[in-house]
């Protein structure tokens, strides 16, 4: 079944790219140049101005899809102005009720480090099956070339499945202190984790963050990128048929920045990732000090998301855990 945005009035617009052998070359990621640029440029709306089936996405909160509390939304357009859909706009009491369904599902760090690989190998999988319907949704957001789109899938893909691998291999270490005797530094989950989604590469942004989170025993409350949230909304459904547990994964769309700072101020919220302005960095640390938080924020610096370097590894993992020492003396 393809999605609404793919094609208007029951005829897919892939339909008139034509011949076999181009099919060939999009399956290939090398897409025709002529059959993009009509994808691109095809206008979905009616005489009105509006897409022709609403399929407004929902927040996603405790494993269900749920109506805004604002019960307003808010309008994504591509580069080209062309009106995409309507997201829903989160505001306090959402960001609320999300943090309240991550905390009950506080029984996921207590599951086996196995459990967690299958769930997010499944993600992967179920992700996979559909890489060229996320492929277009990113080159209709954001104007990209369906090779560099395609390119983001895969390369989300392969980012689950490295924390798949991680999640039983990131371990602790034994110390040896002045005494008789040693400590084991073990690393366990943080709890709650705020995050706040980069703009650039939507979908791999999102699983960047998201992926080593959940992988570590966390739950997370994510807000995804407000200039196009779609790619983190359509994942809706390939969380609910993953085995994905309730409230692991809750996902507010709305004003980053506004959002942001309701998660960063909520005082049952343990740590806070940033990825968006200088200016929304500095919000996030003066607000997180009421607690006194953990905050991982960017300081408007861009990161390559597609490099493994600065998009995934060690460096998520240690931000996704807290060490507890437990000292273990002994006699001769």
């Amino acid at each position: 079944m393809k999605p609404a945005w793919f094609g208007a009035h029951g005829h897919s617009v892939g339909s008139k790219a034509a011949s076999a052998e181009e099919r060939q070359a999009s399956a290939n990621g090398a897409v025709h140049t002529d059959a993009l640029e009509e994808f691109t440029s095809v206008d979905l709306r009616d005489e009105h101005g509006f897409p022709p089936i609403d399929r407004t996405p929902k927040l996603f909160i405790g494993g269900k899809q749920a109506r805004p509390d604002s019960g307003y939304s808010l309008t994504i357009t591509a580069p080209s102005g062309r009106v995409l859909g309507e997201v829903g706009e989160g505001n306090r009491k959402d960001i609320r009720n999300a943090v309240e369904a991550a905390h009950k599902a506080s029984g996921w760090s207590g599951s086996s480090a196995h459990n967690r690989a299958q769930i997010l190998y499944y993600i992967a999988e179920n992700l996979g099956a559909r890489e060229t319907e996320f492929a277009q949704r990113i080159v209709a957001q954001t104007g990209r070339g369906y090779a560099d789109a395609l390119n983001e899938v895969q390369t989300s893909l392969s980012r689950l499945f490295t924390y798949a691998a991680w999640t039983d291999k990131f371990e602790g270490s034994v110390h040896l202190p002045p005494m008789r005797g040693a400590v084991l530094a073990m690393k366990e989950a943080i709890g709650v984790i705020g995050q706040a989604c980069p703009d650039e590469y939507p979908l791999l942004g999102f699983i960047s963050l998201v992926a080593p989170a959940i992988a570590m025993g966390n739950t997370v409350v994510t807000i995804p990128s407000s200039r196009a949230p779609f790619s983190a909304t359509d994942c809706y459904q390939i969380f609910e048929t993953s085995d994905v547990p309730a409230g692991v994964i809750n996902i507010v769309t709305g004003d980053r920045e506004v959002l942001s700072k309701v998660l960063a101020e909520h005082h049952d919220v343990n740590s806070m990732w940033y990825f968006g302005s200088a200016e929304g960095s500095k919000a996030v640390e003066l607000a997180s000090t009421s607690n006194m938080k953990r905050t991982w924020v960017n300081y408007g610096r861009s990161r390559n998301w597609l490099e493994r370097i600065q998009g995934e590894g060690q460096e998520f993992l240690r931000e996704a855990t807290q060490v507890k020492n437990i000292w273990v003396p002994y006699g001769e």
